[in-house]
C-alpha cells in the first residue's frame, strides 16, 4: 500500500494548536503589560491578559488531550517513547539551570552582603530588621511532607511497573502523593502569611520569595500533573510497558523534591546563619 507505515516514528498531522498557543501567549503578555502600565493614573484593564491566559490553558488541555489519544491508540512506539524521555530530560535540565540562577543570587548575597560601605566593607547578613524562619519548625515539617509525597509517587510507579500493574496500589499511591502535595502548598501559603519580612525593600526577602515562590509554583504544577495521572489511571490508561506520562510526572515530582532539599539546606538553614 502506498500509505502504509513502514517505520517506528509517529508523523504528526497538521495541528492548529501551536498557532493558537502562540497567539494566546502574545495576548497574555500584552495584557500583562497593559494591566501593569504605571504610566497612567490607574492600572489598565486586565481582560486582554485574562483572555490570553484562558487561551493558553485551553491550548494546553486540547494539545495534551491529543497526546494522550496518541498514546492510547499505539502511536507512541518504543522509538517515540525514547524521544519523549530525552525531551523531558532536557526540560528538567533547563529547570535545573533556572533554579541555579536563584541559588547563585542567594549564595552571592549570603557570602558577600552589600552595605553602605561596599565593596570596601561588606554589609550584614541577614539585613537589619529581618526576622528569619526557624528551619526546625514548619520548614522541616514541609520537608518531610514533600519527601513522603515523593515516596508515595514512587510506590505508585513501582506498583505499575514491578507489581503486575496493581491498580489499587497505583491509585492509593497517587492519591497520597497529591494530598501531601496540596498539604505542602497550604503550609507554604501559611508560612508566607506569617513572614516577618516582605518581598520589597531588602535583598533577603526578594531572593527568598523568588526562590521558594517559584518552587511552590512547581509544586502546584506537579500536583496537577499527578492528579491528571490519577484520573487517567481511573480511566484504565497506562500499562507496565507504556506509561511515559506517568514516568514524566514521577521524574518531575522527584526533581521538585530535590530542589526543595537544596532550598531547605541553603536558604532556611545556612542562610539563617
Amino acid at each position: 500500500m502506498a500509505n502504509a507505515k513502514n517505520h517506528d516514528y509517529h508523523i504528526l498531522p497538521p495541528s492548529i494548536w501551536p498557532f493558537v498557543g502562540s497567539v494566546s501567549a502574545f495576548l497574555m503578555l500584552l495584557g500583562m503589560v497593559i494591566w501593569m502600565n504605571h504610566g497612567s493614573a490607574e492600572r489598565g484593564s486586565p481582560y486582554v491578559g485574562l483572555i490570553g491566559l484562558l487561551g493558553v490553558l485551553y491550548t494546553m488541555y486540547a494539545w495534551w488531550s491529543h497526546v494522550v489519544h496518541e498514546a492510547n491508540t499505539g502511536d507512541h512506539t518504543p522509538v517515540v517513547r525514547i524521544g519523549l524521555r530525552y525531551g523531558f530530560i532536557m526540560f528538567i535540565m533547563s529547570e535545573v539551570m533556572f533554579f541555579a540562577a536563584w541559588f547563585w543570587t542567594f549564595f552571592k548575597h549570603r557570602m558577600y552582603p552589600m552595605g553602605p560601605m561596599s565593596p570596601i566593607q561588606d554589609g550584614v547578613w541577614p539585613p537589619a530588621g529581618i526576622e528569619l524562619f526557624d528551619p526546625w519548625h514548619l520548614p522541616i515539617i514541609n520537608t518531610l511532607i514533600l519527601l513522603c509525597s515523593g515516596a508515595a509517587a514512587t510506590w505508585a510507579h513501582h506498583a505499575l511497573v514491578h507489581d503486575n500493574n496493581n491498580r489499587r496500589d497505583i491509585k492509593n499511591g497517587l492519591i497520597l502523593a497529591v494530598a501531601l502535595g496540596v498539604m505542602f502548598s497550604f503550609f507554604q501559603v501559611y508560612e508566607y502569611a506569617h513572614a516577618g519580612f516582605g518581598f520589597a525593600g531588602n535583598i533577603y526577602g526578594a531572593t527568598f520569595f523568588m526562590a521558594t515562590g517559584f518552587h511552590g509554583f512547581h509544586v502546584l504544577i506537579g500536583s496537577i500533573f499527578l492528579l491528571i495521572c490519577l484520573i487517567r489511571v481511573y480511566k484504565g490508561h497506562f500499562t507496565p510497558e507504556a506509561h511515559i506520562g506517568f514516568e514524566a510526572a514521577a521524574w518531575y515530582w522527584h526533581f521538585v523534591d530535590v530542589v526543595w532539599l537544596f532550598l531547605f539546606a541553603a536558604v532556611y538553614v545556612w542562610g539563617a546563619g
